[in-house]
This record gives structure tokens, C-alpha cells and sequence, in this order.
């Protein structure tokens, strides 16, 4: 998770990944054919090059090791079998352990020699002086071995970033506060620059990554300075540094994200990219002024981490089968809904992810682009500059598109030029903000969207929600309260028979008894009927119970069935759905 000129380490790095490919061909283990083809696979699942030549039994995993060795200029050891003392093993922390892939081998004076699972991770021998404190030595070790070490030596690994976050906050050397009003620009870039603020952004940010946080919120207040983590939609409070440290924290997230140091009363937007053990995050980052200093919201996304598979997204069965059936449309409107982070964007991305081929020519205009998918087309709004979700789609439709993701409808331009594409035979993908699926009709209208249009393009509306998934590690069996099923509508003898589920709160999901989430939805397929009562204008309670007639389930209904098969609680589903 190198803090400092990421460009350039990130060309340095692929730059001698690409010449560790020719060392291989030079010394004749591989075929210029055979690094092409790997090369080929590392840029569609990702992986190391040599585990991916090893794979294709183009090479062995000695070969890899000798060529290593002699690129890289490093010894070859192996510590299968060896004991290493814990006084070595404990200069390394489990967390920092586990993210970076390492092992501690040896120290002489001030001196730290390290294994790593990946040898070519260049930057990460950045990172770990800055947080070990150490010179670090590298040495060549085998990465099987170096996991296998891993399991027997750092069994756990997160409790202890948190450690390392209490003893710097108890650390009281400091640079004194000051008026965030009235901070000399040169001082506040040194500020930025000190050892301590790179330390604590760095160890916050590997902090959030093993809490598999999706924002981190950094709050001015008189009195302090706050961080919070949404953790599966839920925000908690973590460990906050001292407050003096809050100004040089923002600044230093301003220096790494692109943003303008000194400019302190207007909201800005940046992007950080952090490589944390060979996988790339992206931080989209937001400031906004308030009374205390500006307060930073920063979304983690990690391709890696969300997983773009139709089949991993809670859909039941025979709602894949709907799906899937969508999808072979030749053309038509396909919306997706709910509020913001209900996982709009995710499902849209696994359709698409399902529909890329190379037969299939996919366009997306998006706002922002949030993963980059290997063939398809992406485009970034820009409304600056007028590049707007309307210009875009015009321009699209030039570009010979068969598939067609509008980010979100939001006027009736847009939503008149997705019309006019799903009527000259496109698919087109989109979401809109409504609470549930039969209000998107009545939405449409009200933005100028003419019934007949919505009956002749609209193939299907989604709606859906995200709710906590029960911890399995601690999931009990339980009794629910009358209260409780009363809040879902429900009594003792209509859950007769049924089984309730909740987690107890363990280590593996930090006492808080869910881990992970997963979608709820709410589809409707248009047919005549639901199309005619379009075309008359039909109030959503009727349009709701002709889709109910013709098998739609509502979010409460597939909250009920989560609820039922052990997967969700009684809370999870009320707090995320209402009756209807």
C-alpha cells in the first residue's frame, strides 16, 4: 500500500514484471507464444505470471525460483521445517503479516531479512519501513512455503492493527494543533509529509481493508476527531487518532488523492489507488467544509472483493432462471432499483459480466466508473465539461452498440434516448432511485416519459436491497419475541413450523453476529396485462396486484424466505423493507 508517487511505482512495477517474462524467454524456459498467452490470462483473472506459466506446466517451479534468484539478484532459502524463534516472528504483526504475505526470517542490527509469497511486489518493501521501522532485506523462499509459514506462524489476523492503532494514539509526540482557518500552506505540506500522519493513514487504511469496510469517514468535531467504517451498510465507530492529527490526516489524504492542499471552503473529489499484498484498491474521495475542518468520506473498491458472478448475488433459483431469461432479450429496457447502496451497480456489472463475449459489442456511460471490466467500452461522465449521461448515450448509439448501460436515469432526455435505443434493437441497462419495483413506472412519468413509450420498451424492473448475511461461525437457533414477528406482520401460527436463525457475535465477525451480505429482490417481467394497465395510466397499487397475480414476490416476501432458510433476521428484513 505504497503512500508515495503510486504512478510510478505502478509502471516500475508491471514495467519488470514484463521483463521478468523476457529473463524466462532469454533463458530458455519459455516461447514468446507461451508469455503472450500467459500475459493474456494475467490480464483477465489476474496472478503472477510465473504461477500462471507454472500452471500451463510451461515451466517448473524451480526454473521460476533460479530465474528470480538471478533477475532479482536474491538468495534462495527454504524455511520448510525451520523453527523461527517468535522474538523474529513478533517484530512482524499478524495483520501486517497476513495482508503483505511475509515472513520475518532474521534481524542483524537494524536490519529485518523477510520472505514474501510475491517476490516482485517491489512496493511493499516501501511499505513496511515506514511501518515496521526497519531496513528490510529481502530473501527468496518459495510461495507455497512462505503461505504454509504463514498459517503455522500468524494463525490470526486482524486484532493486531488495531494494537498498533492504540499505542500511536498513547504516543504524545506530536506537532501542536492549530486553526484549521489559518494553517501557512508550506507548513501544512510538511505536516502531511511527517512520519507519523503517513503511518497512521497508512495503518488506517489497512485497518479498513481487513474489516472489509466499503467507506471510511474521517469527522471534525470542537472537541475530536472521528473515524468511522461502514461495514456490510453499518457504521461503526473505530479508533480515533489524536486530535491534533486531524488536519495533518486530511491533508495528507488531499496530497495522496490529487486534490488541491490548499484550497480549504470548496468541496473537492480525488481518487487514491493503494496496492495492498499485489491487489489494487481504488479510493474515490470526497471532502466537504464544515464548521470544525472538512470532513472526508472515502469509498474502498476492490474488484477482488465483489464478486461479478450472477450466481453469488442471494438470487434464488427461479429467480436466476428470470434473469437469465431477461438477458437473452434482443432488446428492450431492463431498470434496476433501490436507494444508493442498495447494490444497483454490483448487479448490473454481473449482467454485463455474463453478456461479455466477443460477439457482443457492450457500452456503459457511468457516473463514476467504479470497476474496470475487460472488454467492455466505459465511459466516464463529466458533467464539467458536459459530457452528461444524455450526450453520452446520443454518441454511443454512433458507436455500432448491441448492449447499452445508462448509470441511472435521472430526466426525461435520458430516459427518451435509452426509448429511442431499445426501439432501434439494443439491450439497455439502467437504474433509477424508487423504493420499490411497481413505482418505477409511476417515476418514469413524472419525469415525461410517455405510458406508451414504458409499455412498448420496458421488459423488466428489479428492485432490490442488500441485508446482512448471519455470521455462520456463531448462527444459533432461537425463539423470536411476539413484538418481533408483529413487526413483520406475522404471528406465532403463521410461522408454525418455521425456524428462526441469529448470530451470537464471535471473533471471526468482530461480536457482531452478521458477516457479509447478500440481495433481496422484487422483479417485475411485463406482460399484456401489467403493459396495458401502463398504457392507461393504472395507479402503482393496481399495477403492484397484477404483478403479484402473475408471480412477483415482493422485498418483503424474498426478505420473509432469507428470514426462513437461515440466511438473514427478523431485524435485517424490517429495518431493509417495508409491508405491501
Amino acid at each position: 500500500m505504497q503512500l508515495q508517487d503510486k504512478t510510478k511505482i505502478n509502471i516500475r512495477t508491471e514495467a519488470k514484471r514484463r521483463l521478468f517474462g523476457q529473463i524466462l524467454k532469454d533463458k530458455g524456459f519459455v516461447n514468446e507464444n507461451q508469455i503472450k498467452e500467459a500475459l493474456a490470462i494475467q490480464k483477465q483473472k489476474g496472478g503472477l505470471i510465473g504461477d500462471i506459466l507454472v500452471s500451463l506446466h510451461y515451466v517448473s517451479n524451480e526454473q521460476i525460483m533460479l530465474a528470480l534468484s538471478e533477475y532479482l539478484g536474491l538468495e534462495i532459502i527454504s524455511i520448510e521445517g525451520i523453527d523461527i524463534p517468535p522474538e523474529i516472528i513478533n517484530l512482524i504483526p499478524p495483520a501486517i503479516a497476513q495482508l503483505y504475505r511475509i515472513i520475518p526470517i532474521q534481524k542483524k542490527d537494524d536490519t529485518l531479512a523477510i520472505v514474501q509469497a510475491d517476490a516482485l511486489n517491489f512496493e511493499t518493501l516501501d511499505d513496511l519501513r515506514l511501518i515496521l521501522k526497519h531496513q528490510i532485506k529481502p530473501v527468496l523462499c518459495h510461495k507455497d512455503i512462505v503461505l504454509r509459514a504463514l498459517e503455522k506462524y500468524y494463525p490470526k489476523k486482524h486484532e493486531s492493527v488495531e494494537q498498533l492503532l492504540l499505542e500511536f494514539k498513547d504516543d504524545t509526540s506530536y506537532t501542536e494543533s492549530a486553526r484549521w482557518e489559518y494553517i501557512d500552506m508550506d507548513e501544512l505540506r510538511k505536516m502531511a509529509d511527517a512520519t507519523p500522519v503517513k503511518k497512521w493513514v497508512n495503518l488506517m487504511f489497512l485497518d479498513a481493508i481487513l474489516d472489509k469496510a466499503s467507506d471510511i469517514h474521517l469527522e471534525p468535531f470542537e472537541d475530536g476527531f472521528k473515524i468511522r467504517y461502514r461495514i456490510d451498510g453499518i457504521l461503526y465507530d473505530k479508533i480515533s487518532p489524536p486530535k491534533q492529527l486531524g488536519i495533518p490526516i486530511t491533508s495528507r489524504i488531499k496530497v495522496m488523492s490529487g486534490m488541491d492542499i490548499s484550497e480549504r471552503k470548496l468541496p473537492q473529489d480525488g481518487r487514491i489507488q493503494l496496492n495492498v499484498g499485489g491487489t489494487l484498491i481504488d479510493l474515490r474521495v470526497s471532502t466537504l467544509p464544515t464548521k470544525y475542518g472538512e470532513s472526508v468520506v472515502m469509498r474502498l473498491l476492490n474488484k477482488s472483493a465483489v464478486s461479478l458472478n450472477l450466481d453469488t448475488l442471494g438470487l434464488r433459483p427461479e429467480e436466476l432462471k428470470l434473469i437469465h431469461q431477461l438477458l437473452n432479450k434482443p432488446n428492450g429496457i431492463i431498470l434496476v432499483t433501490g436507494p444508493t447502496g442498495s447494490g444497483k451497480t454490483t448487479t448490473l456489472y454481473a449482467a454485463l459480466n455474463f453478456l461479455n463475449d466477443i460477439g457482443t459489442k457492450i457500452i456503459t456511460t457511468e457516473d463514476p466508473v467504479e470497476y474496470d471490466i475487460d472488454g467492455l467500452i466505459q465511459v466516464q461522465i463529466n458533467q464539467s465539461i458536459g459530457v452528461d449521461f444524455a450526450n453520452c448515450l446520443r454518441s454511443i448509439l454512433r458507436q455500432d452498440p448491441d448492449i447499452i448501460l445508462v448509470g441511472e436515469i435521472r430526466d426525461e432526455e435520458t430516459a427518451r434516448i435509452a426509448i429511442q435505443a431499445s426501439l432501434t434493437g439494443h439491450l439497455v441497462f439502467s437504474t433509477l432511485h424508487t423504493n420499490d419495483a411497481p413505482t418505477t413506472v409511476t417515476r418514469l412519468i413524472d419525469i415525461g416519459v410517455k405510458p406508451y413509450l414504458i409499455a412498448a420498451t420496458l421488459e423488466a424492473v428489479i428492485s432490490q436491497r442488500l441485508v446482512r448475511k448471519i455470521c455462520t461461525s456463531c448462527k444459533e437457533e432461537y425463539e423470536p419475541s411476539d413484538e418481533s414477528l408483529m413487526e413483520l406482520n406475522l404471528t406465532k401460527e403463521n410461522v408454525k413450523g418455521k425456524r428462526f436463525f441469529r448470530g451470537k457475535g464471535c471473533n471471526n465477525c468482530n461480536n457482531i453476529g452478521y458477516k457479509g451480505r447478500m440481495g433481496i429482490y422484487e422483479i417485475i417481467l411485463m406482460n399484456n396485462e401489467i403493459r396495458r394497465l401502463i398504457t392507461e395510466q393504472a395507479n402503482t397499487n393496481v399495477i403492484r396486484m397484477a404483478a403479484k397475480n402473475y408471480g412477483m414476490h415482493t422485498l418483503r416476501d424474498s426478505g420473509l424466505i432469507a428470514i426462513f432458510n437461515g440466511l438473514t433476521t427478523v431485524q435485517e428484513v424490517v429495518r431493509e423493507t417495508m409491508i405491501a
